[in-house]
């Protein structure tokens, strides 16, 4: 074999086993203009990270359990990140004025996980930082439907860390028993079963309140079960318009 073969090999090889997201791959720098980095300090100086991703000028959607322990945690959102840990100039850092929890979330069973931000000022919409449209009323998924999940959160099972840059993994919709007959809480109603429990692609830990984004539009937000396997579990979203307009103020 060629040593040009020999190098094209290796770097296959290398391909195949590559960690990201979990199956997933480093998207293109700034090309998920809506995805929101929040960031949760407790009063002990214990901090946690979660996905969420722009919706209004002054509003961020995130699950609610990364409001953190502490009703006093200070909360962060970087919008236009794509490396966490480098200082882009694309960069907005905008401190969150309110966390709105819905008020039936159940921590436990983690029905209705969901959040909604209000920041200190309105996001400067730019090519790296723009809203994300929410599904509608009416809208429906049908199994085998692709979409795609983002976030900043563990690359592998083994992982210690999440991600400095955002990745990406496809999931497939499924069908509500995929998830119901391994999770004892789930709500077809208010949640949406997606990611093919034969392919290891899946968000993850630190994932969490990302987008679930089908046609480029939002329907469910990443709400972790534990260490899980396939399929994930989303809020889903068209359940909560009413709610979300609500406390937005939007007709």
């Amino acid at each position: 074999m060629t040593p040009v073969l020999i190098l094209l090999a290796f770097l296959l090889h290398l391909g195949v086993h590559a960690e990201e997201i979990i199956g997933g791959h480093e998207v293109k720098p700034h090309s998920r203009p809506y995805m929101a980095f929040v960031k949760s300090v407790e009063e002990d100086g214990k901090s946690s990270r979660c996905g969420g991703f722009l919706v209004q000028d002054s509003f961020v959607l995130t699950a609610a359990h990364c409001r953190g322990s502490s009703l006093h945690s200070s909360m962060t959102v970087t919008l236009g990140a794509h490396n966490i840990m480098a200082q882009e100039q694309t960069q907005q850092i905008i401190p969150v004025a309110k966390a709105i929890p819905h008020p039936d979330y159940n921590s436990e069973s983690k029905i209705n996980d969901i959040m909604l931000l209000k920041l200190e000022r309105k996001a400067k919409k730019t090519k790296a930082v723009k809203l994300l449209k929410l599904t509608r009323a009416n809208a429906r998924l049908r199994p085998g439907k692709k979409c795609h999940v983002a976030g900043w959160g563990m690359t592998s099972f083994d992982a210690t860390k999440g991600s400095d840059v955002l990745q990406e993994a496809e999931l497939s919709i499924q069908v509500d028993q995929q998830c119901e007959k391994r999770f004892p809480h789930y709500s077809k109603t208010t949640e949406i079963c997606a990611g093919d429990p034969k392919k290891e692609q899946l968000a993850f830990q630190g994932d969490t309140g990302g987008p679930l984004v089908c046609d480029n539009r939002a329907h469910g937000l990443y709400v972790p079960q534990g260490n899980e396997a396939l399929p994930n579990i989303f809020t889903k979203i068209s359940f909560f318009l009413p709610w979300i307009k609500k406390n937005m103020k939007l007709p």
